[in-house]
């Protein structure tokens, strides 16, 4: 097994061969590369190694240039310089740009090996905890972000990578699809968590009350101002603002906004000084913003600097695979609320949640789960579609029950005992339904 992966940058050809030489002896596997363009060209945020270059090199980019090049993309990435004898200030100017280490010349190759070891070492530890941090995030994303379809999968996997980006972000979705639920995971999983998360349903404030909610207003700015007040943008500085029903924002505030995001700075009403913010903006939008924008109703260049990236979360109706769980949570919490035991779905009650349209989404589940848990049982007087057959019906809900044990295997790696413990199922039940939809927990072995 390799010791380490190594970049090793020098436009010394004879040097580039000694050091692949000495590392390899050392077990170390070595790239090396003449330029400090082709290093960079080889690293991403998760590159599993680390880099040594000559600091004096000609050229555009010398290895100054190429460590802070390199910490752009990772600051994490340990980044050893070697520099010429006697070239102290050089050295000490590394170090304050966050050099690992550095080494002068000449150098005997115990002492570049061990520095080497040492950095390949911290670069193990590092990607260890990621993945571990991921892991627990995704574990943590999924009992909150509830779903076994694979729109949910890719909802929960969007949600992930963009949460760490400081990107603005719309998400799209009919009423009560969860649309603020998504953003607040975009905030808690992202390095803004420990600031603000200030959420403003465009749609509810009234037209004159628009300016003075976002942006704030001094004393004296109105009848009734008796004293400042900050506006919701300002409460969100270093964190997150969540505009709800964006499309119900006025056009005249869409320019207002459109410059706070552009000068990173706010104006309360009736004051005469700005006020500098840092705000990541997540909005949410039942409408197509396209065709908001091409009838008039809201900015281009607003919707271009909100509109950087998207997730879109189906209707209920569009993965019936996530109506049972969301509804045994949903239950499960008011049930724990109330001090009550989580009430058991009956066949009947199973089959009537799937017929159902849910025009109301999951908050619609929500409300009828909160009920169920109470003691009321489920509302049959809601329109369901029809079913060609009681066959059919049997066929779906067992579709539904083999893809719920085998999305448990999956995120259990195969261990049977999570499996029992997530499904709160009998080893004899769980086998019985293996052996019915011939699942092989083998096939889920990590």
């Amino acid at each position: 097994m390799s010791a380490g992966q190594i970049l090793f940058v020098d436009d010394e050809e004879p040097m580039r061969i000694a050091v692949k030489q000495w590392l390899g002896l050392a077990g170390f596997d070595v790239a090396v590369l003449g330029r400090p363009e082709a290093a960079l060209a080889r690293l991403s945020k998760d590159f599993a190694g680390i880099l040594v270059s000559d600091v004096r090199m000609p050229g555009g980019l010398d290895g100054l240039g190429l460590l802070k090049a390199a910490q752009a993309l990772d600051a994490d990435l340990p980044v050893i310089l070697v520099t010429g004898h006697g070239d102290i200030p050089l050295a000490v100017e590394a170090m304050r740009e966050g050099a690992y280490d550095f080494i002068e010349k000449p150098f005997v190759p115990e002492r570049l090996a061990e520095a080497v070891g040492r950095a390949c070492e911290k670069r193990r530890l590092v990607l260890e905890n990621r993945r571990l941090r991921a892991q627990g995030a995704g574990d943590d994303m999924a009992r909150r972000l509830i779903g076994l379809s694979r729109a949910m999968e890719k909802v929960r996997a969007d949600v992930q990578e963009l949460a760490a980006l400081p990107l603005n972000v719309v998400i799209f979705g009919d009423t009560g699809c969860g649309k603020e639920l998504a953003a607040r995971c975009l905030h808690d999983y992202g390095p803004r968590a420990a600031r603000p998360f200030v959420a403003v349903n465009c749609a509810a404030i009234p037209e004159t009350m628009f300016e003075s909610e976002f942006f704030g207003h001094e004393a004296g700015a109105f009848t009734g101002a008796a004293q400042r007040r900050a506006g919701k943008i300002e409460h969100a500085d270093g964190g997150t603002l969540f505009l709800d029903e964006v499309e119900s924002m006025p056009l005249a505030l869409q320019a207002k906004l459109l410059r706070v995001l552009q000068e990173q700075c706010v104006e309360p009403l009736g004051g005469n000084r700005t006020i500098p913010v840092d705000v990541r903006v997540i909005t949410a939008a039942k409408a197509d913003l396209l065709d908001e924008v091409r009838s008039g109703r809201f900015r281009e260049d607003l919707y271009y600097r909100l509109h950087v990236a998207e997730i879109r979360l189906p209707p209920l109706a569009q993965r019936p695979d996530d109506i049972v769980p969301l509804f045994e949570s949903f239950a499960a919490r008011a049930a724990a609320a109330h001090g009550r035991n989580p009430p058991s779905l009956a066949e009947d009650d199973l089959r009537a949640l799937l017929a159902h349209d849910w025009p109301g989404n999951v908050r619609e589940l929500r409300n009828e789960a909160e009920r169920f848990a109470l003691g009321l049982g489920l509302r049959r007087g809601a329109p369901q579609p029809a079913r060609d057959d009681e066959a059919s019906l049997q066929a779906s809900v067992a579709a539904f029950e083999k893809r719920r044990i085998e999305e448990a295997f999956r995120q259990a790696g195969g261990d049977v005992a999570l499996v029992m413990a997530r499904l709160d199922l009998p080893r004899r039940t769980l086998n019985e339904k293996m052996a019915k939809y011939g699942i092989d927990r083998r096939a889920f072995l990590q």
